[in-house]
């Protein structure tokens, strides 16, 4: 599975952005597809997670501002993000795999496939 995320951009704080990841190969709907980003200096941080099962689950920094969405006929997973703040600065970047338990969501190392990244950029 090749990934390819874009949507990133620069955007004033409480302003909103809609990141894509597009898929190419692979059986996309059989995959947990997810989303992490990682500021300057700091570790890659879990976003949210969408499970070909079709649960959600989000990190407590995400919740109540992003919202991850996927179309399995487009094969793109959507992260669409709300409110931003200065703080959300960060490459985002999009993962997929094909068998993830519940506990492992959060874990990048996890993950098999994996997004080129695209920086988001929030200016106060």
């Amino acid at each position: 599975v090749q990934l390819q995320a874009c949507g990133g951009g620069l955007v004033q704080a409480g302003g909103s952005l809609r990141l894509s990841c597009a898929a190419s190969g692979g059986a996309f709907s059989r995959y947990t597809v997810g989303w992490f980003r990682q500021a300057p200096g700091k570790e890659r941080e879990f976003l949210a997670a969408f499970r070909s099962t079709g649960t959600r689950h989000y990190a407590d920094s995400a919740k109540g501002r992003f919202t991850i969405s996927r179309d399995n006929a487009k094969k793109t997973v959507y992260l669409q993000m709300n409110s931003l703040r200065p703080e959300d600065t960060a490459v985002y970047y999009c993962a997929a795999d094909s068998s993830l338990i519940l506990s492992s969501l959060p874990d990048e190392n996890q993950y098999d496939y994996w997004g080129q990244g695209t920086q988001v950029t929030v200016s106060s």
